[in-house]
């Protein structure tokens, strides 16, 4: 079993970085895929990022692409995203997920750290 923790989620004001780290742990996760999700209140939970644990094809949403750099940690089990020039609407509960890299789902969830962009 795969568990997942995020940490470095905050208050910060618009225009500022915040990096979020995802540790994982349970097993190995050569083949998993590593994902970075959002969720607003009153809005549905969407993508943000993901990128092969390995450290290889990092894929972004428009919405943060050139803003936020999702990267990985091999020797610390950890993944993070980077987020840099943040705006009140990247206010959201962050999760981060994982799944085998040939499942349609993710099916590892964190329990969601608050990143809140003041204005």
């Amino acid at each position: 079993q795969l568990q997942l923790v995020e940490s470095g989620g905050g208050l910060v004001q618009a225009g500022g970085p915040l990096r979020l780290a995802c540790a994982a742990s349970g097993r190995t996760f050569s083949g998993y895929v590593m994902g970075w999700f959002r969720q607003a209140p009153g809005k549905e939970r969407e993508f943000v990022a993901a990128i092969n644990w390995s450290g290889g094809n990092p894929n972004y949403a428009d919405s943060v692409k050139g803003r936020f750099t999702i990267s990985t940690d091999n020797a610390k089990n950890t993944g993070y995203l980077q987020m840099a020039s943040l705006k009140p609407e990247d206010t959201a509960v962050y999760y981060c997920a994982a799944k085998y890299f040939w499942n349609n789902d993710y099916n590892y969830w964190g329990q969601g750290t608050q990143v809140t962009v003041s204005s």
